[in-house]
């Protein structure tokens, strides 16, 4: 993702457009080189994604079919969690990518954690991102309750415990 990243921020500079956000997920852990894994999308929870910016995305990916791409590779999908994160988050972001038009945060280690921990139990596919991650113990118990917190299901507990119970066994732990 981080070639597709450099190669969009030379678009956008072509095209006098300037953009700064904060992503998260897959895209944002391999723009940081925590993971080689290979992500379709970018994640965006802030701000939300200008038209201008959008419409050069499209452009971009359609000029680009080397990247296997959609066109909403780049969009907002969990800009919701925002209602969810704790308290002062965006005192904790991080910038990752300084490019000639592309400004590019994610959240802070303990925010990241908990948004992957979270995926992690939801949708049981994110334990290399998490194992690559290399939370603490101390990491882990602190997230512990933000996403036991995430859904009201009497069922989620359980899974919350299965899966952090599966990675710490990853970890060793």
């Amino acid at each position: 993702m981080k070639d597709v990243i450099k190669e969009f921020d030379l678009y956008l500079d072509s095209k006098n457009l300037k953009f700064s956000a904060i992503v998260i997920g897959g895209a944002a852990l391999n723009i940081m080189d925590v993971t080689t894994r290979v992500t379709k999308d970018v994640d965006l929870i802030d701000p939300e994604i200008p038209e201008e910016i959008k419409k050069a995305s499209i452009e971009f990916i359609m000029t680009h079919p080397e990247f296997n791409l959609d066109k909403d590779w780049l969009n907002n999908g969990p800009i919701s969690i925002i209602r969810d994160l704790p308290k002062d988050w965006r005192l904790r972001t991080v910038e990752i990518f300084k490019g000639q038009s592309i400004i590019l945060s994610t959240l802070g280690r303990s925010d990241l954690l908990k948004t992957k921990l979270y995926a992690l139990c939801d949708r049981g596919i994110d334990l290399a991102d998490c194992i690559q991650l290399r939370p603490t113990l101390d990491e882990i118990h602190e997230a512990l309750p933000w996403v036991l917190k995430g859904d009201a299901s009497e069922l989620w507990p359980d899974r919350v415990n299965e899966m952090i119970d599966a990675l710490k066994e990853k970890l060793g732990y």
